[in-house]
C-alpha cells in the first residue's frame, strides 16, 4: 500500500483528536488540566485506561515475544505469568491505595509522602516519578514511532528525527488546554480503535488461516507456543518471579504512578473509582491474552507464508520478523491493504495514549509538586497557566531526547526494556509509600532520603549483573520487589519510633 496514503489516515485520525480535544477543553482551568474537576465518569476512565495501559508496546511488542526464544524454546505465552501478577496488584490499588488517595483529597498522589514524611520524601517521591514516567512513555513512543518511520515516512523521505518531532507537536497540540478533562475522552476513542485492530487482525488472520479459535489453539500447542509457566527456578522467567514482580510492577506502575492515578481520583468517589479499576483490571488480563494469541496467529501465518528458522531467526523476505517487527511487517506487506489501515489506525490509537497522558502526568507532577503551583497565592490564575503551558512544552523536548536516545541504542524487544527499567526507577517509590503505610515511624526532613532512593538502585544494578555468578540464579522482575525493599530496610535505618 502507498505509504503516502497510509499517512493520510495518520493525519485524518489525528484531526479527529483535535476535534474531541476542542469539544472538551472549552472553558477549562487548571484543575481541569490536573484532575479533570474531579468529574470522569468511572467506566470512561476504566475504558480508557485500557490503552494507556497497554501502549505500542502491547500492540506491538507483545505478539512478537510469542515466538521469541528463551534459551532453547520458544517465550510462547510465558508474558502471561505477568498479566496474573498485574490482576494482583490491581487489587492491591483499588482496595489499599485508593481509599488513602481520596481521604486525603490528593491532586498528586506524592501529597501523601509529604504529609507522612516531610518535603524532601515529598520532592523525592516526585523526582522519580518523573524519572520512572519519562523513560517508561518515551521508550513505548519510540516503538510506535519508530514503526512509523520504518514503514511509511522513510520512503516519503522524512527523517526518523523530523517524524518524532511531528508527532510530538501533535501530541502538544490536543493535550496543551485540557489535560485530564480532554485525555479521559481522547484515551476512550484510541482505545476503541486498538481494540478493533487487534480483533479485524486476528479474525482475518483465523479465516485465511481456515481455523475456529479452538483449532487454532490446537495448532499453536503443537508448535509450542502456547506454553504459560516456566518452572526453571534459576531463570528470569521462573512463574514465581514473573508472577510476584508482575503484582508489583503494577503496583507501581499504576497505583504509584501520577500519570494513571491521576485519572483514578479524577472519578467522582472513592467507590465509583473502586469499581472502575476492578473492571479495568479483568479487561486487561483479557485483552493481554488476546495479544498473545494474536501473536501466536501471526507466527502460524508467517510459516504459511514462506517464512523460514534459522537458529533463533526467523527470515521472511531476507528479513528476521521475530520480536518487534513481525506485526508491522506482516500488517504493512503481507496482509490486505484494508487490514493495513486497521493496523496504523490501532497502531497510532496505542500511541497517542501511551504519550498524552505521560506528558500530562509530569506536567501535573512538576507543577504541583516541584513548583507548589497548585497553592501559590502569589500568581494569577492566568500566570500559572503560562508556567504550566512552559512546562508541558519542556517536557516535549525532554521526550524527543529520550526517543533519540532509543533510537541511537536500537533495542529490538521493547517491552523487556520497559519492565526492566521499571525494577530500578520504581523500586523506591514502592519503598517510600510500604514504608509509610505499613509502619509508623517518622523520618527526619533531611537529604538523606533522596541519597538512600538513588543509592538503593545502584546497588540492585550490581546485583542484577552479577546474582548468576553470586547465587547461581538470574534476577528477573523481582528486582522491583528487592529495590523497594532495600529502600524500605534504608528508611527503617533512618526512621525513629513515634514519641507516645
Amino acid at each position: 500500500m502507498s505509504s503516502f496514503l497510509l499517512f493520510a489516515f495518520v493525519i485524518g485520525y489525528f484531526l479527529l483528536l483535535l476535534v474531541v480535544a476542542w469539544r472538551t477543553s472549552r472553558h477549562s482551568n487548571n484543575d481541569s488540566f490536573f484532575i479533570g474537576n474531579r468529574n470522569s465518569n468511572w467506566m470512561l476512565v476504566a475504558f480508557g485506561m485500557i490503552g494507556t495501559s497497554l501502549s505500542g508496546v502491547t500492540f506491538v511488542s507483545v505478539p512478537g515475544t510469542v515466538g521469541d526464544w528463551a534459551g532453547d524454546v520458544h517465550k510462547a505465552f510465558g508474558y502471561f505469568q505477568v498479566i496474573i501478577g498485574y490482576w494482583f496488584g490491581y487489587l492491591v490499588i483499588a482496595f489499599v491505595l485508593l481509599p488513602l488517595f481520596y481521604r486525603l483529597h490528593l491532586t498528586s498522589i506524592y501529597n501523601y509522602l509529604h504529609s507522612r514524611f516531610g518535603s524532601v520524601a515529598y520532592r523525592t517521591g516526585s523526582l522519580f516519578f518523573i524519572i520512572s514516567r519519562t523513560v517508561g512513555a518515551t521508550a513505548r513512543l519510540y516503538l510506535v514511532i519508530n514503526v512509523l518511520h520504518i514503514f511509511i515516512l522513510k520512503d516519503l523521505g522524512i527523517p526518523f528525527g523530523v517524524t518524532s518531532l511531528v508527532i510530538l507537536l501533535m501530541i502538544l497540540l490536543y493535550t496543551f488546554e485540557g489535560g485530564v478533562k480532554t485525555i479521559v475522552y481522547t484515551d476512550t476513542l484510541q482505545t476503541t480503535f486498538m481494540l478493533l485492530g487487534l480483533c479485524v487482525c486476528t479474525v482475518y488472520i483465523l479465516h485465511n488461516l481456515h481455523l475456529s479459535l479452538g483449532g487454532a489453539m490446537q495448532a499453536l500447542e503443537a508448535k509450542g507456543l502456547t506454553h504459560v509457566f516456566n518452572g526453571d527456578v534459576s531463570s528470569k522467567g521462573f512463574w514465581g518471579k514473573q508472577i510476584l514482580g508482575g503484582m508489583f510492577i503494577a503496583i507501581a506502575m499504576t497505583g504509584l504512578d501520577q500519570e494513571m492515578m491521576q485519572k483514578n481520583i479524577s472519578v467522582k468517589n472513592v467507590h465509583d473509582s473502586k469499581k472502575n479499576v476492578v473492571t479495568f483490571s479483568f479487561i486487561m488480563v483479557l485483552v493481554s491474552f488476546l495479544f498473545l494469541f494474536l501473536g501466536g496467529l501471526l507466527y502460524l501465518y508467517s510459516l504459511q507464508r514462506g517464512a523460514v528458522y534459522q537458529g533463533h531467526a526467523l527470515l521472511m523476505g531476507g528479513r528476521n520478523v521475530i520480536g518487534d517487527d513481525l506485526f508491522p511487517t506482516l500488517a504493512l506487506h503481507y496482509l490486505p491493504s484494508a487490514v493495513s489501515i486497521i493496523f496504523i489506525i490501532g497502531l497510532i490509537s496505542a500511541l497517542f495514549p501511551s504519550a498524552d497522558g505521560a506528558l500530562t502526568a509530569l506536567t501535573s507532577s512538576f507543577c504541583i509538586d516541584l513548583l507548589g503551583l497548585k497553592d501559590r497565592a502569589d500568581l494569577t490564575e492566568g500566570r500559572k497557566k503560562r508556567i504550566r503551558m512552559t512546562v508541558h512544552f519542556s517536557f516535549a523536548l525532554v521526550f524527543l531526547l529520550c526517543i533519540l536516545i532509543f533510537k541511537w541504542v536500537d533495542n529490538k524487544s521493547i517491552v523487556n526494556t520497559v519492565l526492566e527499567l521499571a525494577g530500578y526507577t520504581y523500586g523506591p517509590l514502592l519503598g517510600l509509600f510500604a514504608f509509610g503505610i505499613f509502619t509508623r515511624r517518622t523520618l527526619a526532613n533531611t537529604w538523606k532520603i533522596t541519597a538512600l532512593c538513588l543509592l538503593a538502585p545502584v546497588c540492585c544494578y550490581f546485583l542484577s549483573q552479577y546474582s548468576g555468578r553470586l547465587f547461581g540464579f538470574q534476577i528477573g522482575l523481582e528486582l522491583l520487589v528487592i529495590n523497594g525493599l532495600l529502600t524500605f530496610l534504608g528508611l527503617w535505618t533512618l526512621s525513629r519510633p513515634v514519641q507516645a
